[in-house]
């Protein structure tokens, strides 16, 4: 017998034959219950977090890691900030920028959006854009060129093509503070798509200094400054902030796309609080194998209590039952759950070909194939809930065992 004593009747107890079809069966199930719930949660949690991701990926193709913003300052200001900025550790790259709400017209078509001004040459060297490019080149946005690079909705609003004229409307203060409005007329050079309508239905690239000769020295200008890891960002801005000093406005990109993270990050707890229902089912269904278990080795349980065995023996004994199904269950859980994740890239088309359908329509969506993230630290949390729960539904039978008295269960023996 495996000592202690009762680890090894627990043991024993869990590979037992004798043991009743109906008793057997829901075990069975209990384990098939954990096994499914932990599988589901780690899959389910993995696609979220590559869904995590690409949503990253696609907010920094035009958006920088962190943004300098220093109102009135003059394009040379702006460009000795920009390179003083990069001389600091941990910064990729930094590049000035203006950023101003207009009105675009093309014909009789008009939409509000937002006109930036860029410099070429740095976004060619950090790149992200570049893959956006569905049509033309970022190139053609030199100074004095007066052209324009739309977002594909942006563009499909205006009913705009390669060659057309864009017209674009500011509103500038004169010396009085009056609203005066200055009128720009730029050509379509390309077209872009991120696949995000708060970029793809509002944003237009102009050349930084066409925009700096349309907007005037009171459009809101700055500086975009790139990291070597986005994920730094929030704690690199606020050393970066330090170190400059001066009065500068400064935000990271968690700031400015805060409401998105939050929703996903509420959709993932929500999700798995929904999920784990299904193992705290299959706990309920561990407690009840137990209880079965309890009353089918009464007998059992008065002569090792007549022999000797503590109260607290006995509650250790089928606490080692119940906890062995719940770490079977969630170890097979968690080989599923694994699998699953690593896998639904190719899993998916081939469900779509049973099923006859697509779940991520080309023509509709910018994302054909599920992504999917596994994170070792979810994995991880995830198996511990399971562990958790079903050491948690052990103890009520434990006790009831542990309460059992030897006359009573040997007296019609």
């Amino acid at each position: 017998m495996l000592k202690p004593l009762p680890l090894g009747i627990g043991l024993r107890y869990v590979r037992s034959r004798r043991r009743s079809f109906f008793v057997s069966f829901i075990t069975w199930v209990s384990v098939l219950g954990v096994c499914l719930g932990v599988a589901a949660l780690i899959t389910i949690l993995s696609v979220m977090n590559g869904f995590e991701g690409e949503l990253r990926s696609r907010l920094l193709a035009l958006s920088a890691h962190a943004t300098l913003v220093r109102p009135g300052a003059s394009g040379d200001e702006l460009a000795a900030l920009a390179r003083r900025v990069v001389e600091e550790p941990g910064v990729a790259d930094a590049a000035p920028y203006l950023e101003v709400q207009g009105l675009l017209s093309a014909g009789s078509r008009l939409s509000g959006g937002t006109v930036r001004g860029i410099d070429p040459a740095a976004e060619a060297r950090i790149g992200q854009l570049d893959e956006a490019m569905i049509a033309g080149s970022l190139d053609d946005l030199v100074p004095g060129s007066r052209r324009m690079v739309l977002g594909r909705v942006l563009a499909a609003d205006l009913a705009v093509r390669l060659g057309d004229t864009v017209t674009v409307l500011l509103p500038r203060a004169d010396a009085t503070g009056n609203l005066v409005p200055e009128i720009g007329a730029f050509t379509v050079s390309g077209v872009f798509e991120i696949g995000l309508a708060d970029h793809d239905a509002t944003l237009a690239l102009v050349p930084l200094g066409d925009l700096a000769l349309l907007g005037g020295p009171a459009a809101p200008s700055g500086v975009r400054v790139t990291f070597d890891d986005p994920l730094d960002a929030p704690r690199e801005t606020k050393v970066l902030a330090a170190r400059l000093g001066g009065e500068l406005e400064v935000r990271d990109w968690t700031q400015d796309h805060a409401a998105y993270f939050h929703a996903i990050r509420l959709e993932k707890t929500m999700m798995t609080l929904i999920l784990m229902l299904i193992v705290a089912v299959a706990a309920f269904n561990i407690v009840a194998s137990l209880v079965m278990v309890v009353s089918d080795k009464r007998t059992d349980i008065a002569i090792l209590r007549t022999l000797g065995l503590a109260r607290s023996s006995v509650v250790g004994i089928f606490m080692t039952q119940g906890t062995v199904i719940g770490w079977i269950g969630t170890a097979a859980g968690v080989a599923l759950g694994l699998l699953l994740a690593v896998n639904v890239g190719d899993i998916t088309p081939v469900l779509e070909r049973w099923l006859g359908f697509q779940v991520f329509d080309p023509d509709v969506y910018y994302i054909s194939r599920i992504p999917s993230e596994v994170r070792s630290l979810d994995v991880g949390l995830i198996a511990l809930a399971a562990l958790a729960l079903t050491f948690v539904a052990t103890v009520y039978p434990a006790l009831r065992a542990a309460g059992t008295q030897p006359a009573e269960a040997l007296r019609y023996e």
